[in-house]
């Protein structure tokens, strides 16, 4: 068998995005795609994950007794449409209506809630994906720091853009979901 031929059976077709490529790669690969960008990310820390697991209990619970939507852990795919990206945010939220974004192979569209735990590469949270967020219309994307659990909201205005509607230690407030979480 040719060269060429030996790789055509593994590779079909020429990838031409990032997401292509994303797709291609093996099930469990830590990385994301950011507006046609492939963007390697390293392992969380247990302190990152303790504060998920404990945040994540809580808002499964309220959703849950509230019936008002879905929370949603990482790992799993959120493909924005139009925008050439495909995040694992550490949670999200669909309300009851927009449940139909689900898919078998992940989620797709903007969900209502974005939720991060910042890493230790900061500015990728707060500025990179805090811009596809917001370009993609989610409407309250909130960051927390592991190291003080300071939780910042930043909520959709009328016109698409992101404004600070929040910031306290310890708890997850929410206008659109109605709750005072603290964590």
């Amino acid at each position: 068998m040719s060269e060429k031929h030996k790789y055509q059976q593994v590779i079909p077709e020429i990838p031409r995005t990032a997401v292509d490529i994303y797709r291609m790669l093996p099930e469990g690969t830590r990385c994301e795609v950011l507006f046609n960008e492939l963007i390697m990310s390293p392992a969380p820390t247990p302190q990152h994950q303790l504060l998920f697991s404990d945040l994540h209990a809580l808002l499964y619970m309220f959703l849950r007794d509230a019936n008002v939507g879905k929370v949603v852990p990482s790992p799993v795919d959120v493909y924005v449409e139009g925008l050439e990206s495909v995040v694992q945010p550490d949670m999200i939220v669909l309300l009851n209506n927009n449940l139909d974004m689900i898919k078998t192979d992940g989620i797709y569209g903007a969900p209502d809630v974005a939720i991060e735990i910042l890493s230790s590469n900061r500015a990728y949270d707060t500025k990179r994906k805090r811009a596809l967020y917001e370009k993609a219309g989610v409407k309250e994307y909130f960051m927390i720091d592991p190291e003080n659990k300071l939780t910042t909201l930043l909520t959709l205005d009328d016109a698409g853009v992101y404004q600070q509607s929040y910031e306290a230690p310890g708890v997850l407030r929410s206008a659109l979901l109605g709750c005072d979480i603290a964590f």
